[in-house]
Order: structure tokens, then C-alpha cells, then sequence
């Protein structure tokens, strides 16, 4: 019998676990003790975070990053092929969205390997879920490109798909970035399109956001530094 892959959610930033938490993670933690992980450091982190008592030593750890050779994914999850539960832990919110998590999962899925996903926070559905646009149908696009000329282009791209197809287009930005990107927004879109913005979700300093292009337009605001979810929808 194979051992269960849990995919168990983290905070979105520096707040109480049992806060924004299901007493169901606590309880995961407490039982299982091997661990594949975005980064060893924010998990251990985490997990003295939310249970304090358990033994650091007692941890086996597996790093899943964008460095991690796939040759090395088989022994990831030979724990689950001898029985034992694995649980698999993202930086920040949930495992595998926006996140290199679901290599292991398909893996898992492969090896007929029972995947049991837990309720935890999600910035990009939290972004939607607050920011009154199109609930109905929405498209998560990841980063925008660095570069000015194909930024542009995504931005127009993405408020053209968005008219065409009534959809809300949702990006993230890495945070130091974010003013960048808001401004880059205002001049490439159109003046009616909607643009939202969520930074620091679930945290005490937590700002949700949403103006047209042309009220943006009006206002002096930074979201640098912060942890951002970007929307817009044309219309």
C-alpha cells in the first residue's frame, strides 16, 4: 500500500498560521515527516512555525525548484512507493500553482500515488474572488515578460483577449517590480479597461484595489515590495 502525497498550503507572508490555516494542517504536520519543498530554509520555517514542538532532526527534506534535474524527481517520492505519507510545502500559499509542485504530482499520478489536496490560501483566487470582475471565466497568466517591447505586446494581447472572450486576465509580478508594471498598465491600456490590484492578501497590511485605467491615472500609489496579484478585464 502507497503511502498518501499531501499537498499542504503555507501562509501568504508573516502572519499566525492557525490565522488563515485549517487545524487539519497542524495536525499533517505533526504527523509527517518527510517533505518535499521549494526552499529547506522557509520550510523549516514554517513548520516550527505552526508546531513548534516537533523535532527539527526528525525532518527529511527534499528540494523541488526550478534547479531541480528531473533524473532526480523517481526518489522524490520512493517514500510513498514504501508506504510512508509525504507532504508537499510551496514558499507561500498553495502547492503547485505558480509553483514547480506539480511536476511531482503528475509523477504521482503516474504511480497511482492517492493525491490529497488541503484547504489554504490562494492568492490568485483571493485576488478574484475581491475584485468584482469575471468570476465566470478568468485565465491565471503568470509573469509578464522583463523586456519592454514584449511587455507591451502581452499587456495589449492580454486586454484583447479579454474583450474578445469576456475574461479576466490575472498576472503576477515579481515584487519589486510591481510600480513598474502598474504604470507600464496605464499607458498601454485603454483608458476604460479595469485594472485590479491585491497586494499582501491575508496579511494585516492587506490593500484590494480596483479602478479603471483612467482613474488609476489620477492616483499616486506604490506596491512595490509587496506581494501582488494583478487583474484586468476590457470592456
Amino acid at each position: 500500500m502507497t503511502g498518501n502525497l499531501y499537498l499542504i498550503p503555507t501562509t501568504l507572508g508573516d502572519v499566525a498560521p492557525l490565522e488563515v490555516l485549517p487545524i487539519s494542517v497542524k495536525i499533517l504536520i505533526e504527523e509527517i515527516d518527510t517533505y518535499i519543498v521549494e526552499s529547506e530554509k522557509s520550510a523549516r520555517r514554517f513548520i516550527k512555525s505552526i508546531c513548534p514542538s516537533k523535532s527539527q532532526s526528525s525532518l527529511k527534506l527534499f528540494t523541488l525548484n526550478k534547479f531541480t534535474d528531473n533524473l532526480d524527481l523517481p526518489k522524490y517520492i520512493e517514500p510513498c512507493m514504501a508506504g510512508i505519507p509525504v507532504g508537499v510545502l510551496s514558499d507561500v500559499g498553495c502547492p503547485a500553482i505558480a509553483d514547480p509542485g506539480a511536476k511531482i504530482i503528475r509523477m504521482a499520478h503516474e504511480k497511482k500515488i492517492k493525491i490529497v489536496p488541503i484547504v489554504g490560501p490562494s492568492s490568485i483566487l483571493l485576488a478574484m474572488m475581491s475584485s468584482g470582475m469575471n468570476g465566470q471565466n478568468f485565465a491565471f497568466n503568470g509573469y509578464l515578460p522583463i523586456d519592454k517591447i514584449e511587455r507591451k505586446s502581452k499587456i495589449k494581447f492580454l486586454e484583447k483577449r479579454s474583450k474578445n472572450e469576456k475574461q479576466a486576465q490575472i498576472f503576477i509580478e515579481t515584487p519589486y517590480r510591481n510600480d513598474s508594471v502598474l504604470k507600464d498598465l496605464c499607458q498601454f491600456l485603454k483608458s476604460t479597461t479595469k485594472v485590479c490590484i491585491a497586494s499582501d492578501l491575508s496579511l494585516p497590511t492587506e490593500t484590494i484595489i480596483m479602478k479603471t485605467v483612467n482613474d488609476w491615472k489620477k492616483i499616486k500609489t506604490s506596491i512595490n515590495k509587496r506581494p501582488t496579484i494583478f487583474i484586468i478585464e476590457a470592456i
